[in-house]
Parts: structure tokens; sequence; C-alpha cells
């Protein structure tokens, strides 16, 4: 028996890697997991967000206005939230005004060779922090191997896996899946294949549905306080 038959609980996560969102709705589930003592099996899987977006992407702001209509102010404005929302569960944004959005194909390629390294998690972690905290070109193979890298894959062999497109049906049936299924926006939470919850639903939400699982413990009302996180 594996370690992972030992978990209270199995996740599906449909997710990107530029989407900001994404890794708030993690990072509140990962709070909601440690209140609960919940132990669980997470299951990234792939989403693109913008996947017409050419190699050389796209400015952030001119990106944003043009696909949801948000000017200079409202993009100022969501900054800030993101940032303050990050603080507080410990996830560090860093926008700059030249960030660009980008496509994020090669990204899921990648996590999905290092799945089968039993190394999926820790790259879509760095992953994020890569874009998000450090303002790193995640479309760009040099800076993906190097992302692989740092939780312990092979350098270059992450390059071989981009280079040759060994993994792009994978990916694009594992997308397909999920499409079929109803996911048209991200984050996508699937609790146990039974559950699911669109969108980063903060920590108390996500304790709640634990709790109507049966999974974990209650945790205390001063827990609770010291630990939510702004929704």
């Amino acid at each position: 028996m594996s370690d992972q038959d030992n978990r209270d609980i199995r996740i599906d996560i449909v997710s990107d890697v530029v989407c900001p969102w994404c890794i708030v709705g993690y990072k509140q589930l990962e709070r909601a997991l440690e209140l609960t003592g919940t132990t669980a099996e997470i299951r990234w899987h792939p989403f693109e967000l913008n996947p017409q977006l050419s190699d050389e992407g796209q400015d952030l702001q001119e990106h944003l206005e043009a696909k949801y209509g948000m000017g200079p102010e409202d993009n100022r404005r969501g900054r800030e939230r993101l940032t303050a929302i990050g603080d507080e569960l410990g996830f560090s944004f860093r926008y700059g005004d030249d960030m660009r959005m980008v496509p994020t194909f090669r990204a899921h390629q990648l996590l999905h060779w290092a799945d089968t390294q039993d190394r999926r998690h820790p790259l879509k972690l760095a992953l994020f922090h890569a874009y998000f905290t450090d303002q790193g070109n995640v479309n760009d193979p040099e800076v993906l191997a190097e992302v692989a890298a740092s939780v312990g894959l092979d350098r270059a062999a992450a390059l071989s896996v981009l280079a040759d497109g060994r993994y792009e049906s994978a990916v694009r049936e594992d997308e397909r899946s999920w499409t079929l299924q109803g996911v048209r926006a991200v984050p996508a939470m699937v609790f146990d294949e039974r559950q699911a919850v669109l969108g980063a639903q903060g920590v108390d939400t996500y304790i709640a549905l634990l709790r109507e699982l049966g999974v974990g413990r209650q945790p205390s009302t001063r827990d609770s306080r010291s630990h939510a996180a702004p929704d």
C-alpha cells in the first residue's frame, strides 16, 4: 500500500500556472487542510487560460484590458488585493509593469512529465512562484528547465521533453476530459470525485466542505480566526 492510499481524501485541481486565483485557492485549501488535520492526495490537471497567445505572449495590462475590460486603475486595485491576500496566505505576488501573459502549454507538458517521477506537485507550486513572484517567462524552455531542476528534476531531461513534445497528446487529452466534464474556468476542485467547487472559495468554505465530507477534525474557533484568509 502506498502513502497516497493512506490519505484522508483525494482532491483533483484543474488550474493554470498563470492564474492568480488558482494559487490563492490552493493556499486557502492548504490552510484548511492544516487546520482540520486532513491529509490529501492532490492531483493537478491542465487548463490553458490563453491557448491562442503567441510564444511572445502579451503585455499583461493590454491582455487584461482586451480580455476583461480592465483599465489601469482596475488592474492596480486587483494587484493590491491579490498581494494582500497572498501575504496573508504566505505567497508573494510581485507584479511588475513589464509583466507579460504567456501561453502555458509547454508548462503543462513539463508537469505531465514530472508526474511520471512523482514531482508534479512541487513543480506546480514552483511554477506559480516562478511566474508570480519572480516574474519568469514560464513559456521559455530554459526557464522551465531551471524551475524543474529547482525541484530535483533533471534539467537536460526537461529540455528534451519540451523539445520533442512527447507529452503533447496526453496533455490535450487531459484538457479535453475536463472540458467535457464542464470545466470552463479555474480553479476547479473536485473532492473525492463527488463534490466540485469552482473559484477560490476561502479557508472557511473549504473547512466546511471537508467537515461535510467527514474528514479531518473540527478546528477550534481560535484557529479559524487566527488563520482564516480573506475571500
